[in-house]
């Protein structure tokens, strides 16, 4: 059997509306966008050159890495079946 809570008079006020709580999330959002320093053009020209070779590099990397292993197994996988 379930027991029902009675709610008396007494407690905490309800909190603010929904509408109220969205426009005060956006006016906090707002606020901390006018706080953040924000990286001039030079900067994300060098940040994207670097990240661009980064990716570059490491996909060099996983094809040498596919081609070296793909090739020990062609070699390998005959010998481990044979009797």
């Amino acid at each position: 059997m379930a027991t029902d809570v009675v709610r008396s008079g007494g407690g905490t006020p309800p909190g603010p509306s929904l509408p109220r709580r969205v426009v005060d999330f956006y006016n906090g959002v707002i606020a901390e966008l006018k706080r953040v320093t924000w990286p001039d053009l030079p900067q994300v020209r060098s940040a994207t050159v670097a990240i661009i070779i980064f990716v570059l590099l490491l996909a060099l990397l996983i094809t040498a890495l596919d081609a070296v292993l793909n090739g020990l197994l062609l070699r390998l996988l005959p010998s481990l079946f044979a009797k």
